[in-house]
């Protein structure tokens, strides 16, 4: 019989938060503490979950570390999570325009590909780890038709991640992959040397500046 529990790896520096007691406390998890090289809970060895308050998001949007974490959990081996924990309310403290923030939830989602889910408390963060853990079971097992293909192998996924962006289509993403090797590369060449690159003009280099900008 298949092992109902849900594994949960938590990084050793989100002790201090409650989220790993909440964890902790639930009938059906087996909780591990130790240093995660990516992400802050990594679940079943599937889901690797990326726990931020408002007041982090924002801060973290203004030091760059939001989309180097991004690119991070985009590459990795498990499904990378966003957890946005806290209330609406929490953004007001940052200074940060409404612009600035929808584009980063643009950013992560859109582009990386990676969503997003909302929780009030660290209760309800726990909560959200265990069901996400629970459908993706459920999905494996049959419970949950299957209506997306996840793209198999790193390149399919660079591939995906670049279709996102306006104007690029299968065969531009191919082009810039075989011009610039990677993905991190492309968003950060500058202006000149996207344009040289066989079928992207002004407009998709401005895209694509844009979405990184």
């Amino acid at each position: 019989m298949p092992d109902s529990k849900i594994h949960v790896v938590v990084d050793d520096r989100e002790l201090k938060s409650k989220v790993a007691r909440f964890l902790d406390q639930m009938d059906n998890t087996i909780v591990t503490i130790r240093r995660l090289p990516v992400g802050d809970y990594l679940v079943n060895n599937l889901l690797l979950f990326e726990r931020k308050t408002f007041a982090d998001f924002a801060a973290s949007i203004k030091d760059g570390r939001l989309f180097m974490q991004a690119r991070r959990l985009a590459a990795s081996r498990s499904k990378g999570v966003f957890v946005l924990e806290g209330k609406t309310g929490d953004f007001l403290d940052s200074r940060m325009s409404r612009e600035a923030i929808q584009g980063a939830l643009i950013t992560l989602s859109l582009i990386f590909g990676i969503p997003l889910l909302r929780a009030k408390d660290a209760s309800e963060s726990a909560r959200l780890i265990v069901y996400a853990a629970n459908q993706i079971q459920k999905q494996a097992d049959g419970g949950v038709p299957r209506h997306v293909k996840r793209p198999k192998g790193k390149r399919k996924a660079q591939l995906n991640l670049l279709q996102g962006i306006s104007d690029i289509g299968p065969e531009r993403a191919k082009r810039l992959l075989e011009k610039f090797g990677s993905v991190e590369q492309i968003f950060t060449a500058d202006m000149n040397d996207l344009i040289s690159v066989a079928g992207i003009g002004l407009k998709t280099a401005r895209a694509i500046r844009w979405v990184v900008g």
